[in-house]
This record gives structure tokens, C-alpha cells and sequence, in this order.
């Protein structure tokens, strides 16, 4: 099993959604309205000086269905490069 977990600007919502949805995937975790700043994707802290916000969502997965969400979230990144989109993609162990 693996753990995807996608951070993204909360203006690619739908695309994100619906990339999850292409993949077969139907659970997930999503936490919305989160702020940060990166490198490539700038500041969002929801305020007037920077404003936007994220979303992270967690996917718990088997293997080829995360390396299918990777390469759906790649497109994205490519489609959308000033949007800010990451994916990490992180091994679970035992699972309760």
C-alpha cells in the first residue's frame, strides 16, 4: 500500500477531484484551506498580502493505483505550472 498525499492550489479543486476520480480512486482524505509557501509555487496564506489557499488530500492506495494518480497529477502540473501542484508518494506500512 501507499500513501499519496497532494498538496495543490485550491483553484485546481476540480481538476484534482476529477484526476482522483479517472483513476478509479473513490477514498480519500482531503483537508482544505491550508496555507504554506514554496519554492515553485509561491506564498498562500488566505490574506490580502498573499492570498489563495491549498488543499492537501490523502490517498491510501495500492501501488499501481498510485502510480496512476502520480502521472494524472504530473499532467496537471504541466497543464497548470503557475497553479502550484505536489505529489508525494509515501509507503504505508501495517494499516488499522
Amino acid at each position: 500500500m501507499q500513501m499519496v498525499m497532494v498538496v495543490y492550489n485550491e483553484a485546481l479543486d476540480d481538476e484534482v477531484m476529477e484526476a482522483l476520480g479517472a483513476c478509479g480512486l473513490k477514498n480519500y482524505t482531503k483537508i482544505p484551506g491550508v496555507f504554506g509557501a514554496g519554492a515553485s509555487s509561491g506564498t498562500h496564506l488566505g490574506n490580502d498580502i498573499w492570498p489563495g489557499r491549498n488543499n492537501i488530500l490523502y490517498v491510501a492506495c495500492a501501488e499501481a493505483k498510485a502510480k496512476s494518480l502520480l502521472s494524472a497529477i504530473s499532467d496537471l502540473k504541466q497543464q497548470f505550472p503557475a497553479e502550484g501542484i505536489k505529489a508525494f508518494d509515501l509507503p504505508l506500512g501495517d494499516t488499522l
